[in-house]
């Protein structure tokens, strides 16, 4: 299983399935990421965290523990 946190900068990748319960994948599903959208990632911090991705047309962060949420392909 590949996930969004270790997908490499300048890669665009489909999402494939939301881990996580709850309010947070409320959240994640709030921000545009749903299941058959293609996300680019853009840049990562320093230390890993945040990532910066392009989703939908617009640029969004996400920490680290959230893009490990997020299965792609």
């Amino acid at each position: 299983m590949n996930t969004l946190r270790q997908t490499q900068i300048g890669q665009t990748v489909k999402v494939v399935r939301l881990h996580g319960e709850g309010a947070v994948k409320r959240r994640i599903m709030d921000m545009g990421i749903t299941r058959g959208v293609e996300v680019y990632v853009r840049k990562v911090a320093p230390l890993g965290d945040p990532i910066e991705v392009t989703v939908r047309g617009y640029e969004l962060s996400l920490r680290k523990a959230d893009a490990g949420m997020i299965e792609v392909e």
